[in-house]
């Protein structure tokens, strides 16, 4: 069988290996790919009659790595016919039981058909450089997705590598054995407070997403500032969630807050079935020493713990903590709006600095929260709008269906 030469095929599968953290196999299949594509850009070059390759053409070729030999072969898998109108598809029942008597029609045969050293070409040559290149990078994509598909939404260890504009590129493996991955961590996703990140200084990161398309950036996206690392943190030092015994309900976090004079600031909901366990002191822990752990892995960031209740209005009171609630009223459930009564000494602490407090109240139990003063508050008149607010409704709803039904009439 004939061979075109690799001086050193062994040893560049070995340092590409090791360059691109690839397993020798996933090299090869990238190499043989490459070539696959090269010997294509030879054959489109050289073909005799000039006609055109259709884009499953070359299905039926393959290529053979020889490491011994240092070299490469392309091989044909061809149907066995008894008068022959593709070449490169077909062969002769006559020549193949020269070598193989009881060959018969419809039956196939893998041929050799690699081309002489010389005839391969510089064009094809180059094609399966730049081919190569970019199955490599392929290879890696894939491999990468496939070790840290399970991994999509928990928390490892990272360590700083370098700095790529706003974003913090940084490595982290899936396991023990298993080589470093670059992953980014995107100005967004940073906490400010941590800025600037030390070079070689290694942090807790939520992996966020992985990107399945081609990126110039690394595939991985890791975050500082996802709720997902703070639900984390608290089950790695609370024995009673990792236990089920306490249950994590709901999370607000603003990591980046919109103004830098606010800090970040963090809302947990938590619950138990378990009548002589507090919750919430579960997750503070004696003397605080559990909560303290997770607000200086975040960098001193405020973590408001909460006991999550069925019961709206008590939930919308403890979420809005630490404020003093005097009265909280259910305005309209249907579309969560609630008004909450405070005393004048505690309108500022339940708003919180430029509405912190508030918003993250109302994004943890999912209802639209207006504070009101409670010795300014005109019960009769608040209900009296809600009534109008309804009436208003109901009058555009009908009007909606009274439109729908006549286009309906109209059209038939």
């Amino acid at each position: 069988m004939s061979i075109v030469d690799l001086p050193g095929l062994g040893s560049m599968v070995d340092v590409i290996s090791k360059e691109r953290n690839l397993p020798k196999h996933a090299v090869e299949n990238a190499l043989r790919e490459a070539l696959l594509k090269g010997y294509e850009r030879y054959r489109k070059t050289y073909r005799p009659d000039g006609g055109n390759f259709e884009e499953e053409y070359f299905e039926n070729f393959d290529v053979e790595l020889d490491a011994e030999n240092e070299g490469f072969r392309v091989l044909a898998t061809k149907t066995i016919v008894e008068s022959v109108e593709n070449t490169d598809h077909e062969i002769s029942l006559a020549e193949v039981q020269e070598v193989a008597p009881e060959a018969q029609a419809g039956g196939t045969v893998v041929v050799d058909v690699t081309p002489k050293q010389g005839d391969f070409g510089r064009m094809a040559a180059m094609q399966t450089k730049q081919v190569l290149a970019q199955k490599l990078l392929d290879q890696q994509r894939r491999l990468i997705q496939e070790e840290f598909q399970d991994l999509e939404g928990t928390v490892m260890q990272a360590r700083v590598l370098r700095f790529e504009n706003d974003s913090v590129i940084m490595s982290i493996s899936s396991g023990i054995g298993q080589p470093e991955v670059e992953a980014e961590l995107p100005r967004r996703e940073q906490l400010p407070s941590e800025r600037p990140y030390r070079p070689n200084s290694t942090i807790k990161v939520y992996l966020k997403k992985i990107h399945d398309v081609p990126r110039r950036k690394p595939q991985l996206v890791v975050s500082r500032a996802d709720a997902g690392l703070v639900v984390d943190l608290f089950a790695n030092e609370v024995p009673e969630i990792e236990d089920e015994i306490v249950r994590i309900v709901a999370v607000a976090r603003e990591a980046n807050p919109p103004s830098p004079s606010v800090g970040a600031r963090t809302k947990i909901a938590v619950d138990t079935l378990e009548r002589d366990v507090d919750p919430v002191g579960a997750c503070i822990g004696a003397k605080g020493s559990r909560i303290q752990a997770v607000v200086s892995e975040l960098r001193g960031e405020k973590i408001d713990v909460i006991s999550w209740s069925p019961d709206p209005a008590t939930y919308i009171s403890n979420a809005l903590s630490p404020a003093k609630i005097q009265e909280v009223r259910l305005i309209n459930a249907d579309d969560r709006q609630a008004h909450v009564l405070v005393p004048v000494d505690q309108l500022s602490l339940a708003i919180g600095r430029e509405g912190q407090n508030v918003r993250l109240a109302a994004r943890l139990t999912g209802w639209k929260i207006d504070i009101k003063d409670a010795s300014k508050y005109d019960y009769e008149a608040e209900d009296q709008k809600v009534q109008v607010e309804m009436a208003l409704r109901q009058s555009r709803i009908q009007a909606n269906n009274y439109s729908d039904n006549y286009e309906e009439e109209d059209e038939a």
